[in-house]
């Protein structure tokens, strides 16, 4: 499975223009004298070629506005939710829409874009004798998350996968759900962790992406092997689960729909390290 993502990558990768992020300038040959500047009138910098897109089994990478493009089946409009999308075939009784594409390789066209994968929520021992755990928050950059789809009139629109989710308000028993925020304000948001799901397997044998065999693409409650997921750990009892299907304007069950992926672009000085959404803050206050 771990030379199914590097395979995936590399046939992406080779979809780029050649010599992108090469010099222009020729080296040096050794023993020759160096060519004398000449003037030239300036001329129009040569456009780079456009990129091309690139299309594997159920999913469209566009590398020139750096999104993935996955097809997807709406499969949800009532009830709670664990999930935002899920694999074809798996957990389409919690999930909004189910995908084509294999996670594996969902994940190969997320590195691809530049976005760095971090991990799912998890549990980590403190002690030696493994009677203490502490729980460890998701991590990863952050992605974007939408639909795309014809509206009744026919007209393509993009929109956040956050108008389709609404706060459930009370669990099953009636109740606010017990150690859960209940804060009527709190809002669902459409950015999401690039947590990278989990390998696993020993032996001489290939090793597993768990996601592939879960089908937890994109969640809400934590299952610990997502592709992607929310900041913070989520229970994923009946009485915990805060979110349920906003029907309004989804297309009904059955329909076709694009579900897009774009990662964040990193700020500067930012490269190869992993981020986490963050609410926007004041500039602080300079020292006078």
């Amino acid at each position: 499975m771990v030379g199914g993502l590097l395979a995936c990558a590399l046939v992406l990768a080779a979809a780029l223009p050649p010599g992108v992020g090469r010099g222009d300038h020729p080296a040096p040959v050794a023993g020759r004298a160096p060519r004398k500047a000449t003037t030239r009138p300036a001329t129009r910098p040569a456009s780079r070629p456009a990129r091309k897109n690139v299309k594997l089994p159920g999913f469209v990478v566009n590398l020139e506005k750096r999104h993935i493009d996955l097809e997807a089946t709406v499969c949800l409009d009532q009830g709670l939710l664990e999930l935002i999308a899920c694999t074809k075939g798996t957990k389409e009784h919690e999930s909004i829409v189910a995908i084509e594409a294999r996670p594996m390789h969902v994940h190969a066209a997320l590195l691809l874009l530049g976005a760095n994968s971090g991990n799912p929520a998890m549990r980590k021992p403190i002690d030696e004798q493994g009677t203490r755990w502490v729980d460890v928050p998701p991590r990863g950059d952050p992605v974007d998350v939408t639909l795309v789809f014809r509206d009744a009139k026919g007209k393509l629109v993009e929109r956040p996968v956050s108008d389709f989710v609404t706060r459930s308000g009370k669990g099953l028993d009636g109740k606010p759900a017990a150690g859960e925020d209940t804060d009527d304000d709190v809002a669902f948001g459409h950015t999401f962790l690039f947590a990278g799901s989990l390998i696993r397997g020993k032996g001489p044998g290939p090793r597993k992406y768990l996601c592939d065999l879960s089908g937890n693409v994109i969640s809400i409650a934590t299952f610990g092997d997502e592709l992607l997921c929310l900041p913070g750990i989520h229970g994923r009892q009946n009485a915990s689960l805060m979110w349920q299907v906003n029907p309004t304007g989804l297309p009904k069950v059955g329909s076709k729909v694009t579900l897009r992926l774009r990662p964040k672009l990193r700020p500067a000085g930012k490269t190869g390290t992993t981020s986490r959404p963050r609410p926007d803050r004041p500039p602080a206050k300079r020292k006078p």
